[in-house]
């Protein structure tokens, strides 16, 4: 019985259906984790008052949110080095962030739980996000104005939010006036030293040149003077403000209102005051920049930069994969050389992406790129234009590491197209190209959508050809910005796949990046799924406009 049973091919059957159920149940648990990892760090955890005492030393009071438990049996806990008592099974230990880096030095730390005399969540805790330094903790005692208190006590807190909200009013303008209007003045001012060393390489900076370019100079550096003086006035109203808290161990510490993004008081907020808050820090992580190491605010550049080089990529490599896709099945002669050719694509599918990067940094960016800077940009020498890693160099290897899939895809696509339709077309008085432009073409575009999508959603996530050709830990602009071209191909750019793995291994503060790492990678998920479905979309809309002729 048992053996017809095997021939009958039913346990394959159900070893196929455990090993997908398996992979299924990962997958779902490791979104799972990422989601609740990722989407949880953004919710205000509560500020906890330790009473902390350890044998033989002097009791302290520690501030700080409750990160992470411990749990370590006795027998494991002794081989480490812990003291145990002979009734004690297990060692529980908390991870608590205490921030007030700055003071103490340390933003976390670890605290057993026997030695916790007392623990309460007092609702006058204070959490105050700095632009550097991390997190504070303490009690706020007042708030300063050009060094005199102006609100104490209960008061002090309502002062406190309306002297953060202008002074974030204040340095969005600088960051604006930093940015965009003196970011073009330098532009414009760079643009013009080129243009004058362009000329003097081709012996035609006559006078009527300098005139004008000195012109054009003396309009940037007054508009320069007239920002600076704005600046100035600015950074003046910034350095007005600043609070004092009282940190743990009781001493008091000024924070100028120029380094603080927000303060709130978890203990005291609301459900709804927690959801608006949770709407804030959400806002801020899609759509501000990076600070503290990549470690706290936003990772909107890096989103950005994926998204665009991803569109790019797209753009190069499908028309090529099409195209050599329809030479291999429409024109080339079947035979030896065109299985070989088949062969290579396929074999180059499974070529590491990191071989892809060495190659793109040798060709692309060093011999294809310096060529190009001596040919179109000699004025730029000896600083490289297109002669270094950027978008385009990176758009262009991702194409080339994807292209395989592109093709095999759509000639897939071209040979499930039945040959009576070709020859219909024929007989109509169509010509070949007219045949298969106007008919094949769009009958195979849904295969060539499906390769599109593979491709998308491995180009989103490579990372090690990236680091190589165009990819950086931190960009100071966008490749679009509204300075002439507007599209810059030769920036360098952020992605979201090197964010994770900067933050995640790259950074000084771990403990305090790992947050921060579940969420970037729960958005990176989130961009490919977009991406992805957005071309599936297309796909099944274009597989039901050509599936009557199909049948």
């Amino acid at each position: 019985m048992m053996k017809s049973w095997f021939k009958s091919g039913a346990p394959w059957i159900w070893l196929n259906a455990a090993a997908v159920s398996a992979s299924l149940i990962m997958i779902v648990g490791v979104l799972g984790l990422v989601t609740v990892r990722g989407a949880g760090h953004f919710w205000p955890s509560q500020v906890t008052r330790f009473s902390y005492q350890e044998e033989g030393k002097q009791p302290q009071i520690i501030i700080g949110e409750k990160v992470d438990t411990s749990i370590t049996p006795a027998a494991m806990a002794k081989s480490t080095g812990f003291k145990m008592a002979d009734d004690e099974d297990t060692l529980v230990q908390f991870l608590i962030k205490t921030g007030n880096r700055d003071v103490t030095g340390a933003d976390f730390r670890w605290l057993q739980e026997r030695n916790v005399k007392e623990q309460s969540d007092p609702a006058d805790m204070m959490v105050v996000e700095r632009r550097e330094w991390g997190n504070f903790y303490g009690q706020l005692i007042e708030v300063k104005e050009s060094g005199k208190t102006i609100a104490t006590g209960e008061q002090a807190w309502p002062v406190l939010q309306t002297k953060i909200k202008d002074a974030l009013a204040v340095f969005k303008e600088i960051a604006h006036l930093e940015k965009k209007e003196i970011g073009a003045i330098n532009y414009g001012l760079e643009r013009l030293r080129l243009k004058q060393k362009k000329l003097e390489l081709e012996n035609r900076l006559d006078d009527a040149a300098k005139r004008q370019i000195a012109a054009e100079k003396a309009g940037y550096e007054d508009q320069y003077k007239q920002y600076q003086t704005q600046l100035a006035g600015l950074y003046q109203k910034l350095r007005l403000d600043s609070l004092v808290a009282r940190t743990e161990s009781g001493s008091t510490v000024e924070i100028p209102l120029a380094k603080v993004v927000r303060a709130f008081q978890p203990n005291a907020m609301s459900l709804f005051d927690k959801i608006a808050h949770y709407g804030t820090k959400l806002v801020e992580f899609l759509g501000d920049d990076p600070r503290e190491a990549n470690t706290e605010g936003g990772i909107f550049p890096a989103i950005f930069g994926t998204v665009m080089m991803v569109m790019i990529m797209s753009v190069i490599v499908t028309p090529f994969g099409v195209i050599a896709a329809v030479y291999l099945r429409e024109y080339a002669k079947q035979g030896f050389t065109t299985r070989l050719i088949r062969v290579a694509v396929n074999n180059l599918a499974g070529v590491p992406s990191v071989v892809y990067g060495v190659f793109g940094l040798g060709f692309f960016v060093y011999i294809l790129g310096g060529n190009i800077d001596q040919l179109f940009f000699p004025e730029s020498a000896p600083a490289p234009v297109y002669g270094t890693p950027g978008l385009l160099w990176a758009s262009i290897t991702l194409a080339l590491l994807t292209l395989p899939v592109v093709i095999v895809s759509t000639e897939e696509g071209l040979a499930r197209i039945p040959s009576s339709i070709r020859e219909g077309s024929l007989a109509l008085g169509a010509t070949k190209l007219e045949t298969l432009w106007l008919t094949v073409l769009p009958m195979a575009s849904p295969a060539m959508m499906t390769g599109l999508i593979l491709a998308v959603a491995r180009a989103a996530g490579e990372v090690a050809p990236l680091m190589l050709v165009g990819v950086v830990k931190l960009a100071p602009t966008l490749p679009l910005d509204g300075n002439f071209p507007f599209l810059h191909l030769d920036r360098k750019f952020m992605h979201l796949g090197f964010h994770i793995y900067d933050v995640g291994f790259q950074s000084p503060n771990v403990e305090a990046a790992r947050p921060l790492v579940y969420a970037t990678a729960l958005l990176l998920v989130l961009v490919i799924v977009v991406l992805n479905l957005a071309a599936i979309v297309i796909r099944n809309n274009l597989r039901e406009k050509y599936r009557a002729l199909e049948g």
